[in-house]
């Protein structure tokens, strides 16, 4: 009997070209949007990129800077608005929808927007807002609070709603289901102990959260015209 042939073991393939750090953060941020911070080392990075870690610490000290960079790039692309024909509230309403759909599109980038507060992304959100702020006639003295008052309706909003799909991707429901069960399960609440909760019951059913947080911004606006 013949012996059969061996087989040579399979290797992977490895890069030759070098890595630009733009690549490195791209590929992090599709891991980063497949399984959050737990799905991002190192190791998964390089395997994503045919590469050896070491190529990327040349160009990211660790995964807090990489996450860091990760945001900041995300930030970026999606929030930098610039119509110099917008109005002040335009531009806010603008801005607070890009990061919305920027949060609902990365969830992670909520979290690393908190951790991250001192750094550059933030700051340059701050400018944006602060300077539609300055357009609208704020008075110096009440602009830090309005600015604040916007930022965290943003991100607390935004990073809800990314949180709620989130939570319904873990429970493999879509957002009709659950919103039914929810709307079921305050149906049946005493009337007399919930009467507002068992009015908007229908209302809740069908609502849009992107509507509602625009909503919410005008509201915010509305009141910043009012007093100032």
């Amino acid at each position: 009997m013949t012996t059969p042939p061996t087989r040579p073991p399979t290797t992977r393939v490895r890069r030759t070209a070098s890595l630009s750090r733009e690549q490195i953060v791209d590929a992090a941020i599709h891991l980063l949007d497949r399984g959050g911070e737990a799905g991002l080392t190192f190791r998964t990075l390089s395997e994503q990129l045919a590469t050896g870690p070491g190529a990327l610490y040349g160009h990211i000290a660790n995964k807090h800077d990489l996450v860091a960079a990760a945001c900041e790039a995300v930030i970026a692309r999606t929030v930098n608005v610039q119509a110099s024909d917008a109005s002040p509230q335009d531009t806010v309403r603008a801005v607070a929808l890009a990061m919305f759909d920027a949060l609902d599109a990365h969830p992670w980038v909520g979290p690393a927007l908190t951790w991250s507060a001192g750094q550059l992304t933030m700051v340059r959100i701050i400018e944006q807002i602060g300077q539609q702020v300055v357009a609208l006639g704020v008075p110096a003295a009440a602009r830090w609070a309005t600015v604040t008052a916007l930022l965290n309706y943003i991100l607390g909003v935004g990073g809800q709603n990314a949180g709620n799909s989130k939570t319904a991707q873990k429970l493999g429901a879509n957002r009709e289901d659950l919103l039914a069960s929810l709307a079921t399960a305050w149906s049946a609440l005493d009337a007399h102990a919930y009467p507002f909760v068992r009015s908007v019951v229908t209302q809740m059913r069908v609502h849009d959260d992107r509507a509602d947080f625009l909503f919410g911004i005008n509201l915010i606006l509305a009141g910043i015209k009012s007093q100032h």
